[in-house]
């Protein structure tokens, strides 16, 4: 019989832990909480210092029975949920299920699932955190007093299904607002004159940079006109050459956050998906013999850069063994530590530096073995030596118009040799080598070429560019953002366009009533500092009562004021243009579980639906009957198809285009890159420059 009990909240996790911890331990999960405020119910007695009631949520009640057996045969209890506030909220839960003392030494908390770890979190249990307990209750019943208040009243106002929530509406403002501003947006037209030079047989390129040494920015093709009519021939000077040496500092391994945005831009990963897979690496994963489950990354919800000097020294170890003494860093890196991070435990990493990628790759699905090498490079890559780049910048000038050539190339790779940080903006860094010049050297110019351009309204919101937008305001925490973006598209508030957010008419009718009536709900900075109120409380600066009490006075008044003087909304269905081949009524656009569709607008009584069929303007190359149209496979990827189908079978992963092949006549179709699109034929070689 096992002398004690150790609770946690996946049964993944207790079969590895009960492994490490041997016979006289037994393992159980309360597969999460186990208690809840009701579903059916507000729950949080605003009368009366907002007493929350907690019941057990259903389902629960043969776990907890079972926990409650299991913990009568045992001498203690240890609680051993996550190490956040969530998980803490959920001990806090056992120990009243359980009868526990919540200032007994009853939980145990670890940062990575490893049998060192383990056994010494055991070393030193504590009481329950109560700060802890009271920021996530806190969180709780504002986003029940918000929820459970507003959404009623979107329900009867606009349509059922509807919910509003602090962090969800701020997400949707944002989007909104990016889409206000890109329909606002003037493009204004601006210059640029890029031109070829040579000296001897190299030849490099340069740009325009300006005036008698002076920058100048060109607005039109007059002022372009006025540029080159200073120039006298095709030789120029070599006015002054610049060298230095430039270093590239690695980026920090990963946050939450971090972790989102570079999933999203190199592995395409939405945050959903990254969350999962890395809650699975963090667990453990099954690698049979002696070593059994293995927990692959430390805990995947933190906000802290912060590293071990365990973990450190052994990626050391790694790194001189690996790539040489020099590759390693020799002063200890200095991050910019968010006035917010919460510190409580370590950035995310590989919890054995020696667990390289390719050692577990067999052990590991597709998308687990590429979470997993980002996180192990990117960790690998912060402990290593800065990158050297030499970098040489070169005036050229003729009549007074100077033109600046930049090369640079890499000196040292330092980190660079394991891993480079994506970016949602700037051009990865290439070696771009300009011929050994000196001031006073001649060089002919071979070709200037101006070329007029406009400015471009700001970027949609991708995933990576929202999550980090809301973590840069102070919105949410890293445990929300993957809910967060997955509650908007649900709700129908906004969808994805070529993997960038756009609001729908849904989303902008309950913004504006929230914008209306409940005006802090949206508002950004009363909404981060109600985070910062959720920190201090976590910190045992304020009491959570008072910070609900100081938020619901003004909330209360908005509520009535709201009840009263909010009109109903009508939304009414898009038509579709065509009628319905079932009963003759026109057809309506719908927005489902799974995007928009077209439903007779007799319903119910007329039920038929149809799928949007979205036609690409090319004539099917098989039959040479049929129309091209896109389709969806069953996992969401786009492929294109004959809408004869199954008359004709014909399909393609890439888009067709209308013209054909100029060497074959074959079919010719636009191919996604990794940088941009590409005109390729199905048949010969023939292909097209990139667009990017």
């Amino acid at each position: 019989m096992a002398d004690y009990l150790v609770i946690v909240e996946s049964p993944a996790k207790a079969k590895t832990i009960e492994r490490y911890l041997g016979k006289k331990y037994k393992v159980r999960a309360s597969m999460g909480h186990i208690r809840d405020l009701p579903k059916s119910q507000m729950g949080v007695d605003v009368e009366n210092e907002f007493e929350p009631k907690y019941i057990t949520i259903r389902g629960k009640g043969p776990v907890l029975k079972e926990l409650k057996t299991a913990a009568k045969k045992v001498k203690k209890i240890y609680l051993a949920a996550d190490p956040d506030r969530e998980g803490e909220a959920i001990a806090w839960h056992l120990a009243h299920s359980l009868d526990l003392d919540v200032a007994s030494d009853c939980r145990v908390v670890f940062n990575e699932i490893t049998k060192d770890a383990i056994k010494e979190s055991f070393k030193h249990p504590r009481a329950i955190n109560m700060d802890l307990v009271d920021a996530q209750q806190a969180r709780r019943i504002l986003d029940r007093l918000v929820g459970y208040n507003i959404s009623p009243l979107l329900w009867k106002k606009v349509k059922k299904g509807l919910s509003a929530g602090r962090v969800q509406s701020v997400a949707v403002r944002l989007i909104i607002d990016r889409e206000n501003e890109i329909k606002e947006f003037t493009p204004e037209e601006y210059w640029s004159i890029d031109a070829q030079f040579k000296k001897g047989k190299d030849i490099f390129s340069a740009a325009f940079y300006g005036i008698d040494g002076k920058k100048v920015e060109l607005k039109n093709e007059d002022e372009v006109k006025e540029v080159l009519s200073q120039m006298k021939g095709k030789s120029f000077s070599v006015d002054k050459v610049t060298k230095k040496e430039r270093k590239r500092n690695p980026a920090p391994p990963f946050t939450t956050s971090s972790l989102q945005q570079e999933a999203a831009r190199k592995l395409n990963f939405r945050a959903k998906k990254t969350m999962m897979l890395a809650q699975q690496l963090y667990e453990g994963i099954e690698m049979g013999g002696k070593e059994g489950t293995v927990g692959f990354i430390t805990y995947m919800r933190t906000d802290s850069t912060r590293i071990s000097e365990v973990a450190q020294k052994e990626a050391g170890e790694y790194i001189t063994g690996k790539y040489g003494e020099e590759f390693l860093k020799t002063s200890p890196r200095k991050d910019k530590k968010q006035q917010k991070a919460q510190d409580a435990h370590e950035a995310i990493r590989p919890t054995s530096t020696l667990r390289d990628p390719s050692s577990v790759k067999e052990f590991l699905s597709r998308d687990q073995h590429r979470l997993y090498k980002l996180i192990w490079e990117r960790f690998i890559s912060s402990e290593m030596a800065p990158a050297v780049m030499d970098t040489m910048s070169v005036d050229l000038v003729n009549g007074g118009v100077f033109f600046r050539a930049t090369g640079s190339k890499v000196k040292f790779p330092g980190f660079m040799k394991v891993y480079v940080e994506g970016s949602d903006d700037q051009k990865e860094e290439k070696d771009n080598i300009l011929p050994a010049l000196k001031e006073g050297d001649k060089v002919t110019s071979e070709a200037i070429d101006p070329n007029q351009h406009f400015t471009q309204p700001p970027p949609r919101y991708t995933e990576a560019r929202l999550v980090k937008t809301l973590e840069e305001l102070g919105i949410g925490r890293p445990s929300t953002y993957a809910p967060t973006l997955d509650t908007i598209q649900r709700r129908g508030y906004v969808s994805l366009d070529n993997k960038r957010f756009i609001p729908t008419e849904l989303g902008e009718i309950v913004l504006e009533l929230v914008r209306e009536f409940f005006p802090d709900i949206i508002d950004v900075e009363f909404t981060a500092n109600m985070e910062k109120s959720l920190d201090n409380i976590e910190e045992g600066n304020e009491k959570w009562e008072k910070i609900i009490e100081h938020f619901y006075k003004d909330f209360e008044k908005h509520l009535e004021i709201a009840e009263n003087e909010m009109e109903k909304v009508e939304i009414r269905d898009e038509p579709a243009g065509e009628d319905c081949e079932e009963c003759g009524h026109p057809m309506v656009f719908k927005m489902g579980r799974y995007g928009k569709f077209m439903a007779c607008s007799n319903f119910p009584d007329c039920r038929n639906t149809k799928p949007i069929v979205k036609e690409i303007g090319v004539k099917c190359p098989k039959c040479e009957k049929g129309n091209i149209i896109e389709r969806k496979s069953k996992k969401k990827r786009i492929f294109y198809g004959c809408d004869q189908y199954p008359e004709c079978d014909f399909l393609s992963w890439d888009k067709p285009i209308e013209r054909k092949c100029p060497k074959c006549s074959e079919m010719l179709v636009e191919k996604k890159l990794k940088k941009g699109n590409q005109i390729q034929c199905v048949n010969c070689d023939y292909k097209e420059e990139e667009q990017k």
